[in-house]
């Protein structure tokens, strides 16, 4: 059993589809209205389908007062991590602090070469993703100028800034031992899907986050475990996991923190039906939240 007692999060993973960019909006604003915490976007520039996800970030975020906002993840390999770092703080800047970073090392290799950006292999990305993780925390330190000799990235003199408007976090989404360990040494979340990383599997995965962790001297607590999360919920019977009615969803989600060790949840649904946000977020979010106080003692 885990329970790292950090408070419990809730948001949503709309699709960035542009044959409905007011929709994939408007439900941002949905979520603001109803008390939810974040708005996750993923970030797959090949998908012809897609709009770009920090055009929309940028957006969402000028028709929205109080959700936070993140690349559910950032493909790395097609945004250098010195532009990316710009992006983040700017955004941060012209939000008053609402957008955190989620950075991915790349996937669909394939696509990412057929758009200009460079083949890896594993261990080339994951090396790539650590270097990043460094550049990006020169680009946001206000210092006059950084540098930076890696493998796969080089900065010579660039002067960095804006510096964010908060304490802004890096959340990796990865999923190998390598890259997990590397998490827990240098980065400040963890944001896997629940299809690559089922419950069964969290043990192992956290204990590699908390090994990093250890060896660079950081309390595992201060590491925000999300979990992005697909279902329905529905009136009928449960139909499979996290397919059923809302009581099975709170069961579920509260065990996923106090014995899984797991804080934040991003839903997404098939088709962005904005009924199952809303229930998500006045049916499952406050319920779970309730829950979860008094498995840990501290509700009212």
């Amino acid at each position: 059993m885990t329970d790292y007692g950090r408070p419990v999060e809730f948001g949503i993973f709309p699709s960035p589809d542009a044959e409905r960019a007011q929709d994939v909006v408007a439900l941002a604003e949905l979520a603001d209205r109803s008390g939810l915490d974040l708005v996750g976007i993923q970030d797959h520039p090949y998908q012809q389908r897609f709009l770009d996800t920090f055009a929309l970030m940028g957006v969402i975020l000028g028709r929205t007062e109080r959700v936070r906002v993140f690349p559910d993840v950032a493909n790395l390999p097609l945004r250098p991590p010195t532009v990316l770092a710009k992006a983040a703080a700017s955004l941060d800047v012209l939000s008053g602090g609402r957008f955190e970073l989620g950075l991915g090392a790349g996937a669909f290799w394939e696509a990412i070469v057929a758009m200009g950006g460079p083949g890896r292999t594993k261990g080339e990305a994951a090396g790539a993703l650590g270097e990043a993780v460094d550049i990006i925390r020169l680009m946001w330190s206000g210092e006059r100028a950084i540098r930076y000799d890696g493998r796969h990235y080089q900065v010579s003199g660039a002067h960095p800034g804006p510096v964010p408007a908060h304490d802004m976090g890096i959340w990796l989404g990865v999923l190998g031992p390598r890259l997990q360990h590397l998490l827990g040494r240098k980065a400040d979340g963890w944001c896997p899907s629940a299809a690559y990383a089922p419950p069964e599997q969290l043990p192992a995965m956290h204990r590699r986050i908390d090994e990093g962790a250890a060896e660079a001297g950081r309390d595992p607590r201060e590491i925000r475990r999300l979990y992005n999360v697909f279902g329905a919920i529905t009136d009928g019977a449960r139909d499979g996991y996290l397919v059923g009615p809302p009581e099975m969803w709170v069961a579920e989600l509260t065990s996923l923190v106090v014995e899984h060790g797991m804080d934040t949840f991003v839903f997404g649904v098939q088709g962005d039906d904005p009924d199952q946000y809303r229930r998500w977020a006045l049916e499952i979010a406050p319920a779970v939240r309730e829950a979860v106080a008094e498995h840990r003692g501290t509700s009212g």
